[in-house]
């Protein structure tokens, strides 16, 4: 099954759509390239899609529901029980990421990957791997396997959003406790201290960081995780919801849509799919800089500049869709922004044509 990630079809972006995208931008009149990193996102949409007539509506999020073994180390604030609430609440279009959507007309989808509890709402898409991952600090968090299928549910995901008309798809997630599974991956990667990199994710005490810093050291320690096989490090440190979003990254790169990366457990999935899939960085869309330390880490590993710069932490996607009305203002200035010959004018002379 492992050849199913290296025979996904992922074509290069097509630079010659790319190039007629820029070509728009430098001829509408404003300085160059003065919408900075908004003008690099429709580019980059362009080559990707291959197509410069770029739209990002409709747009959706998935949110990824899975709970995580590794609470019964006390690692987080709530109880894994919360894991079920938010999740029904997604379903029913009542959760945070939910209310911000609608704001901007994003469809929300909530999606099992894994929770503990069988959440019986219509709206939620069943894709259960299992009932929760293992306590990863006594073993793997799931087997490999368990990993290659929520990695596969991930890509027909992206796939079936596609084929539904969707445009843009924004990740999010739902799980208690995938602030320390992300963690431990990204430290898995790159040797760093946990104490450097793990945050107080949903507003953990002192005692509460501490449990979540010796968890990540006993799981490291225990499970002896390969660097160098992304696929290993994923199964033994991550979760549903974590492999179940690098399959949406790799997803976007075959299916051609582009997926928007949320907070710390959806940068930690694209950096997993980058190490699988180093071209599927193309279909990638970087939202907001994460307070949680370890995002930036992976963020400037991959080469990605976020927009936005808010210290948000909440997940379920909520900095993901923050970024959809930006690129969409950013839109209506593509299509319909006055050229420089609209005015007369010779393009980044200002000067009017005789």
């Amino acid at each position: 099954m492992e050849s199913y990630i290296r025979d996904l079809p992922i074509q290069p972006a097509n630079e010659s759509a790319a190039a007629r995208a820029r070509a728009r931008w430098d001829a509408i009149a404003k300085p160059l390239g003065s919408l900075g990193l908004l003008e690099d996102a429709v580019v980059q949409i362009a080559a990707l899609t291959g197509d410069p007539q770029v739209c990002v509506m409709p747009c959706c999020t998935a949110v990824l529901c899975a709970d995580n073994g590794v609470v019964a180390q006390g690692v987080a604030q709530s109880d894994p029980q919360v894991s079920a609430l938010i999740a029904r609440s997604v379903a029913q279009g009542k959760s945070s990421v939910c209310r911000m959507a609608a704001a901007s007309n994003i469809e929300c989808v909530a999606v099992d990957m894994g929770l503990f509890e069988l959440v019986d709402e219509p709206a939620m898409l069943n894709r259960r791997i299992a009932a929760g991952t293992c306590d990863f600090t006594k073993g793997p968090a799931m087997s490999r396997e368990q990993a290659l299928q929520a990695i596969r549910v991930g890509v027909d995901l992206a796939g079936e959003l596609a084929k539904k008309g969707f445009r843009l798809i924004a990740t999010g997630e739902m799980g208690i406790g995938n602030t320390t599974t992300s963690t431990a991956i990204v430290c898995a990667f790159t040797g760093k201290d946990p104490a450097l990199l793990a945050g107080r994710g949903a507003g953990l005490s002192d005692e509460g960081l501490a449990r979540k810093i010796g968890a990540i050291h006993r799981a490291l320690e225990i499970n002896d995780p390969d660097p160098d096989d992304p696929l290993d490090v994923l199964a033994k440190l991550g979760g549903f919801d974590i492999a179940g979003m690098c399959g949406m990254f790799l997803g976007g790169a075959v299916y051609r849509v582009p997926i928007v990366i949320d907070g710390l457990i959806s940068t930690v999935a694209a950096y997993c799919a980058t190490r699988l899939r180093p071209e599927c960085l193309d279909a990638m869309l970087p939202s907001h800089l994460s307070a949680e330390p370890a995002a930036a880490e992976l963020l400037a590993r991959m080469g990605l500049r976020p927009i936005i710069h808010a210290s948000m932490r909440l997940g379920e996607g909520t900095g993901a869709v923050c970024l959809v009305p930006l690129l969409d203002m950013a839109l209506s200035l593509y299509h319909d922004g006055p050229t420089y010959a609209d005015f007369g004018i010779v393009a980044g002379e200002g000067k009017t044509q005789a």
